[in-house]
């Protein structure tokens, strides 16, 4: 899966989607896919990820207590 980095707006390659939708989890691994090679796996902050379209992730992603509030 890909998302976009708000500041760069890089495209990240996802590599572990079950940490993504773990709303538990504020961080992420994913590679960078700027430039021709793909760079090494980083952790990225799901509070600084979109999706391509520029759509915000999903509330039950990112917010453990989504349904209380």
């Amino acid at each position: 899966m890909f998302l976009k980095n708000k500041q760069t707006g890089n495209l990240i390659k996802i590599q572990d989607t079950e940490s993504l939708i773990n709303p538990n989890q504020q961080e992420v691994s994913g590679k960078d896919q700027a430039g021709q090679e793909e760079q090494n796996t980083t952790t990225y902050s799901k509070q600084e990820l979109v999706f391509p379209s520029g759509e915000s992730l999903p509330r039950c992603w990112l917010d453990s207590n989504y349904t209380t509030a």
